[in-house]
């Protein structure tokens, strides 16, 4: 069942790098506290997700926050190694947290999960992007197949400014 506005954020396990090496962080230590935008990609170092996705997160971070968002979270299906590496690639810094779903297994408990094996990649997160409170789905936008507008960071930033 696919996660909605009011839903409680499912629990699960996340890989983040730390200065020891890859960690595990559970879902709701990661985005369970404060206003926390999670936004997720179909592939690290993919077109769309390495030229506006992740860079218009990264640029727009100070905005977001000014709108009392405390954390901005990436979220791929990628191992952590990936994840770090396309991190520092992009310049992401503090801005953003990268956060590797290497198996999946949190897209599928928030059954947003997109089967991309016609494209040889596996199954991997659809694009989405959503706004947590205190572990609460307060918004949610999901990008139909193959489009990229309603979960960039501008998209999410203009919501916050009208809401």
């Amino acid at each position: 069942m696919t996660i909605k506005v009011g839903d409680r954020i499912p629990p699960g396990t996340l890989k983040l790098m730390s200065d020891e090496g890859p960690a595990n962080v559970a879902a709701a230590e990661l985005l369970g506290t404060g206003r926390v935008v999670l936004f997720s990609v179909p592939g690290a170092f993919t077109p769309t997700c390495s030229a506006k996705h992740l860079p218009g997160y990264i640029q727009q971070a100070a905005a977001l926050r000014a709108r009392g968002v405390g954390r901005i979270v990436c979220l791929a299906v990628n191992d952590v190694f990936v994840m770090n590496a396309w991190g520092k690639a992009a310049g992401a810094g503090s801005d953003v947290v990268m956060a590797a779903d290497g198996n999946g297994d949190y897209a599928r408990a928030l059954g947003l999960e997109l089967d991309a094996r016609g494209f040889g990649m596996g199954v991997r997160s659809q694009r989405f992007a959503m706004v947590i409170e205190d572990g609460v789905v307060r918004s949610l936008w999901v990008e139909p197949p193959g489009e990229f507008g309603v979960s960039s960071a501008e998209a999410v930033l203009a919501k916050l400014a009208s809401s």
